[in-house]
């Protein structure tokens, strides 16, 4: 069954989410049969990358904040993110527009990786306050889950997955998506925000239990033709 998740790297709920819904999973008895789908999302499309300025100061300046309201609202964030074991550091967090992060991550997604190039990418944001727009950056971190490095050069220098990611967009508005986590299970049923565990749980035990139903069974026709059987030789 697919689970997809609308996502973008600089939602700090983004990735308190995924950690939620990590934990809500281990308890999942069906577990290995769930198919994690990572769907891009850009909170900000237009935001211009700044790597002298940290977020504290970008939101400052965009909402009409003082420096210290910008700084108390990330550190109640940041109190929420270590409840899930994560250490964000908003002092270091780069303000960085993070079109060519979605396209890495969809690069990712073709090789197995999606989750790992998600992982990747909010640590190097949220923890490290790595630029993850620079593509020295993105080089070094794709090539740390295992991509090529000729393959990320190749993306990066062209307009690779550019229409992946737009479609991504696309089918946030379909589903309802309006801001990010979202969560649809199943393309039936969508969780939005980055709820509790319990939630998660309740929505994949829902959501399993009507794709269960709905799922084709296998029906075996009497035929018998050629076929190789396990411990022949054919």
């Amino acid at each position: 069954m697919d689970v997809e998740i609308w996502s973008d790297i600089m939602c700090p709920f983004c990735y308190i989410g995924k950690r939620k819904f990590e934990h809500a999973l281990s308890q999942f008895g069906h577990k290995d049969q769930i198919n994690i789908v990572w769907k891009s999302f850009q909170l900000n499309p237009d935001m211009k990358t700044e790597p002298g300025k940290n977020i504290n100061q970008y939101l400052s300046e965009i909402k009409g904040w003082s420096l210290a309201e910008a700084k108390q609202m990330n550190d109640r964030v940041t109190a929420m993110a270590q409840e899930v074991g994560l250490a964000y550091d908003f002092d270091k967090a780069v303000v960085a527009n993070s079109w060519d992060a979605h396209r890495l991550i969809q690069l990712a997604k073709q090789q197995g990786l999606g989750d790992a190039a998600e992982e990747r990418l909010f640590k190097a944001y949220f923890t490290e306050g790595r630029d993850t727009s620079d593509h020295a950056t993105l080089l070094e971190l794709g090539t740390e889950i295992g991509l090529d490095a000729t393959a990320i050069e190749q993306l990066l220098t062209s307009d690779q997955f550019a229409e992946a990611v737009k479609q991504d967009v696309y089918e946030a508005q379909q589903v309802g998506a309006r801001g990010v986590p979202f969560f649809v299970l199943n393309r039936r049923y969508a969780v939005s925000g980055a709820q509790q565990p319990e939630t998660f749980l309740n929505a994949l035990d829902t959501a399993w239990a009507e794709w269960e139903k709905s799922r084709p069974t296998l029906t075996e026709l009497p035929a018998d033709g050629p076929s190789c059987k396990p411990g022949e030789v054919c």
